[in-house]
């Protein structure tokens, strides 16, 4: 039987973890703090230790670094319930295994520990610089995007970011960079849609003098310029079938003719590429060719609209509010309970940009300090109620995670209790309190309505 060892101040992680754990046949000992784990260890030893990120005295992220140095065949999971991207790249830094971000899923914690344990797993976690953090979130989609960067850092793999316009393609091709062994050389960035056909193989490749009318000097284009770095090819779905040609066999030859030139350019370069469109279906109409697709995409990320991570949009809209504090040089607005509301039950069509600009907006057109529903702007205050209400799976999600981290047991009843005399309630107003006919809206007889109104009390 495996020994898992846990280590968190909270009482009642500590519960749920190993009742989950021992469910799954794992010996499990916990404790409240890294001093006590390291004392236990001079007389025993865990198959895997999970210790949370942040706790009085020594952090896991110390005692992590400790069994590196001296128990490097122990796997440790760190728990954080911290959302920025250095927190993930700290718990690698660290020598963990993986890292598990809080809320939690309690299939997944077991999961995790069962790779822990199979033979061969553990290898060691590559280390990284600490750099400044541009991404945060907590959904865990993102948290999947900040583990795709860790794994990916020391790698000069070819990667294809895909997501909305305004989703942080860039920002995400950046970190990817910055955490790997070309940080200290260039990083160019071209967005294929903003340049002209006609201009776009010079801004790649460069030219010489007169190539063309107009190129009274040679120019090196944006493969010479980041030789040795990394190129983030923005926008790539729009780039024409004659130049897409071309760029397969640079990536393949890593070498290329400047426009008008005869002498062939040597470049290292990495590449990594980006999309709102569906590469896929581009390459099935023949759009896209898809020997280029499958270099290109060699590992691919997704990154969530920000529809798809609304908890995240409260973290999001005060680090923007403070950026735009900052560089206006005045107070930072704050957003009232009612006001994060509804920017939560927007739709954002522009995504995490977006909600950048309203901040920048906010942070000069609201008059008072607290932002309140009204001082939102229009496009806001126009949504329908459909779309206010459209996103109540994701939190009832968050509803059912905070419910699960505190230990609370019976969930499921206690939370179909409040959905149908929800439903109840909201069918009876509708319908003037007539019985027969919400029990007909509700897809109920009318006896089980009312043996439903007696459960609940509501009769």
């Amino acid at each position: 039987m495996h020994k898992v060892w846990i280590v968190d101040d909270d009482s009642s992680i500590r519960w749920v973890l190993a009742r989950a754990l021992r469910a799954d046949e794992f010996d499990v000992r916990d404790f409240e703090d890294a001093e006590q784990a390291l004392s236990a260890m001079e007389t025993e030893q865990p198959d895997v230790l999970m210790t949370d990120i942040r706790m009085p005295g020594m952090s896991g992220l110390e005692l992590a670094k400790i069994l590196h140095q001296e128990q490097p065949d122990i796997p440790v999971i760190i728990m954080t319930a911290h959302t920025d991207l250095d927190s993930a790249l700290a718990s690698y830094e660290s020598g963990a295994f993986e890292y598990l971000p809080k809320p939690f899923d309690l299939d997944e914690a077991v999961r995790l520990v069962q790779r822990a344990v199979e033979p061969k797993n553990g290898a060691d976690s590559p280390e990284e610089e600490t750099a400044e953090v541009t991404i945060i979130g907590e959904a865990p989609a993102m948290q999947e995007v900040f583990r795709a960067i860790g794994r990916l850092a020391k790698s000069n793999i070819n990667v294809m970011v895909c997501g909305q316009s305004g989703t942080g393609k860039e920002l995400v091709a950046n970190a990817l960079h910055r955490h790997s062994p070309r940080a200290t050389k260039p990083f160019v960035a071209i967005n294929i849609a903003a340049i002209p056909a006609e201009l776009l193989e010079s801004e790649l490749f460069g030219h010489e003098k007169g190539a063309f009318t107009g190129a009274q000097a040679q120019r090196k284009g944006r493969f010479e310029q980041a030789d040795g770095g990394t190129l983030f090819l923005d926008e790539i779905g729009e780039m024409n079938a004659e130049l897409q040609t071309r760029l397969l066999r640079v990536l393949s030859d890593k070498r290329f003719y400047r426009v008008g030139g005869r002498d062939l350019v040597s470049v290292d370069v990495r590449v990594l590429a980006a999309t709102n469109r569906d590469l896929e279906e581009q390459v099935a109409q023949g759009r896209f060719r898809e020997d280029l697709y499958h270099r290109l995409n060699v590992i691919r990320i997704d990154i969530p609209s920000l529809r798809e991570r609304v908890e995240d949009i409260p973290l999001l809209a005060k680090r923007f509010l403070r950026m735009s504090a900052d560089d206006l040089e005045v107070e930072m607005k704050l957003l009232s309970d009612e006001a994060l509301s509804k920017m939560s039950g927007y739709h954002w069509p522009g995504n995490v940009r977006q909600l950048e600009n309203i901040c920048r907006w906010l942070t000069v057109m609201a008059p008072a300090k607290l932002v309140g529903v009204e001082d939102l702007p229009k496009e806001l205050l126009a949504e329908s109620e459909l779309e206010q209400v459209d996103n109540w799976e994701a939190a009832l999600a968050q509803v059912v995670r905070r419910k699960l981290n505190m230990g609370q047991q019976d969930i499921l009843n206690e939370l179909a209790k409040s959905f149908e005399g929800t439903l109840l309630k909201v069918a009876l107003d509708h319908t003037g309190g007539h019985r027969q006919q919400s029990a007909k809206l509700l897809g109920w007889g009318r006896n089980t309505l009312t043996r439903k109104l007696k459960e609940l009390e509501l009769d």
